[in-house]
């Protein structure tokens, strides 16, 4: 081979190695965008499911209202839905009762901390402690090891989520919130869970009276718009 041709051969050689170098690292560029736009990053708070999919989640967290979770048991249980409430230790203590009621219905348990404390003006030590306690608290009581943490107030800051991490939760928020605990209006209820919604929702609810007033025609709503009620675990699944 003269040297022009061995020159030529080699430009082509090294022309075919850079661009496989360059087929592959676009390949795994777009395998890593792909898998990312359908998984969540477990240092950062959850604030809705799947967009692509028709899951909808009613996540009720319970520091109070204990009177009503029974009648909302029945209405959930009356539609065959399954959603996740999340519970406050100190209620457990109470509530050790309730809270079996719950699990044994079918939903998901999460952890909303014992004390209801704003979690971002707490320390490492504090968050800690505030999650632990309650996992200790459910899991004496229905031998459930929870993943999912709701920070009261929806209150939190980076040392919340890496304590959440190190526990092995994720972090969870909302995307639509009833408002139910300050404003008493079951017309305003229904509209904040319903209006606008789409698949992926996280719709946060308390229970209270006017709650389970709206419950039923949320759940009808849900039905007709072709919006599947699940647990938030199932939500936000990947």
């Amino acid at each position: 081979m003269n040297q022009k041709k061995h020159k030529l051969f080699v430009n082509v050689i090294s022309n075919f190695v850079i661009m496989l170098i360059l087929a592959i690292f676009c390949g795994l560029t777009l395998n890593f965008n792909s898998q990312q736009v359908f998984s969540f990053n477990k240092s950062e708070a959850i604030y809705n499911g799947n967009r692509n999919s028709n899951f909808v989640s009613l996540m009720i967290n319970v520091y109070w209202g204990s009177e009503f979770i029974p009648d909302i048991l029945n209405v959930l249980k009356q539609y065959d839905v399954t959603t996740t409430f999340f519970v406050g230790g100190q209620w457990v203590e109470k509530e050790p009762e309730l809270l079996k009621q719950i699990y044994d219905s079918g939903h998901e348990i999460g952890n909303h901390g014992y004390f209801h404390r704003d979690h971002d003006k707490l320390n490492y030590d504090q968050n800690r402690e505030e999650i632990s306690v309650c996992e200790t608290m459910v899991f004496k009581n229905i031998g459930v090891k929870m993943n999912l943490f709701a920070p009261p107030s929806g209150a939190y800051n980076k040392t919340t989520l890496q304590v959440a991490n190190e526990l092995g939760y994720k972090t969870i928020m909302w995307s639509k919130d009833t408002i139910d605990w300050r404003d008493k209006n079951s017309d305003l209820v229904l509209s904040r869970a319903t209006k606008n919604v789409k698949g992926g929702d996280l719709i946060l609810m308390h229970p209270t009276v006017h709650t389970l007033e709206a419950l039923p025609k949320i759940l009808d709503y849900y039905k007709a718009n072709n919006l599947l009620a699940v647990t938030v675990s199932e939500n936000i699944k990947t």
